[in-house]
């Protein structure tokens, strides 16, 4: 093992959201909740739950009020006071929808080109920019932590290459009505390293003290290189879905993102601290596979932790 000195990596579980919302299975509330229940216990502190999206496009996620009020139910989550429960939000009827939800968080969504932008939300950048600045400021004055998600950092799969100046542009652009978080992610799993490394440098000159977080998919097999890439450029926040489920129904092949646990066992052999308990990670692996019907792109819970258990 590593003995780099060991340093705090925060992972945001995404499986309830980006997770399942293109999956064909259709959970039920109570199974949403349960997964998440076995998230929270497996040492998971930030969660994307729910998003509050036109459920005629994505109907996966028709019942994010009803998520949300089983979490908030005294009992269902312990210690729920510790655990930041995060909805997506695209424009202002959903922040209302969020704010009677009660979430803790919300992350919006600003697609870096134009063409998958308004196939995905119906604006342009420049439009969906402007969309959050009025959502944003709404957002952070209603006490809720602000997060936005710059998609498609990477590559687009409609326009190609995005190219370095158009990403400085959007982080700009979002900068001037600036956010707790910003998020740069891989939408189709099109990055390497260099791209992380050469993206997270770009973006930390520009957001300055405003944390960043990443978010690779697997899709070319490539995401948990980035995901090291860009912790060793300084990125102390990583998205990851359980099981590697998970993608964009508005993105050709955008499957597979980054699995949790392989992410995890990664970091701990590594000498990260994640503060998540690799096997009740692992023990969720045959439920999900067995709800959802289908089996999972992770490993780590078909080869087990190494070194075992004693």
């Amino acid at each position: 093992m590593s003995t780099t000195a060991r340093k705090a990596v925060s992972i945001v579980e995404v499986s309830p959201r980006d997770g399942l919302q293109s999956d064909a299975t259709m959970l039920s509330t109570g199974e949403k909740v349960e997964l998440i229940q076995r998230i929270v216990a497996a040492g998971l502190q930030r969660v994307e739950v729910v998003s509050f999206v036109n459920p005629q496009r994505v109907p996966q996620m028709a019942d994010s009020a009803a998520v949300m009020a089983a979490l908030n139910s005294p009992g269902v989550i312990p210690n729920r006071e510790q655990v930041s429960f995060a909805g997506l939000v695209l424009n202002a009827r959903g922040l209302d929808n969020a704010f009677a939800a009660l979430v803790d968080e919300m992350n919006f969504a600003v697609v870096a080109t134009d063409t998958f932008a308004t196939k995905n939300q119906g604006k342009d950048t420049a439009g969906l920019i402007t969309q959050w600045r009025e959502v944003g400021a709404a957002a952070r004055a209603g006490g809720l932590f602000t997060s936005v998600t710059i998609a498609a950092s990477f590559g687009c799969p409609y326009e190609g290459e995005v190219a370095l100046s158009r990403l400085e542009m959007v982080l700009s652009e979002i900068m001037m009505c600036p956010p707790d978080e910003i998020a740069l992610a891989d939408s189709i799993g099109v990055a390497t390293p260099h791209d992380v490394r050469e993206r997270v440098a770009l973006a930390q000159e520009i957001v300055g003290g405003t944390r960043l977080r990443c978010h690779f998919h697997n899709t070319r097999n490539t995401g948990f290189a980035n995901a090291i890439a860009a912790v060793e450029t300084g990125v102390t926040v990583l998205d990851s879905s359980l099981g590697g489920i998970g993608g964009c129904p508005f993105a050709p092949n955008a499957t597979g993102n980054i699995a949790t646990e392989d992410l995890v066992y990664m970091l701990h052999r590594m000498g990260y601290d994640t503060g998540i308990n690799l096997d009740r990670a692992c023990a969720t692996i045959p439920w999900l596979e067995a709800s959802l019907r289908h089996p999972t792109p992770g490993l780590l819970a078909k080869a087990g932790v190494f070194p075992p258990a004693s």
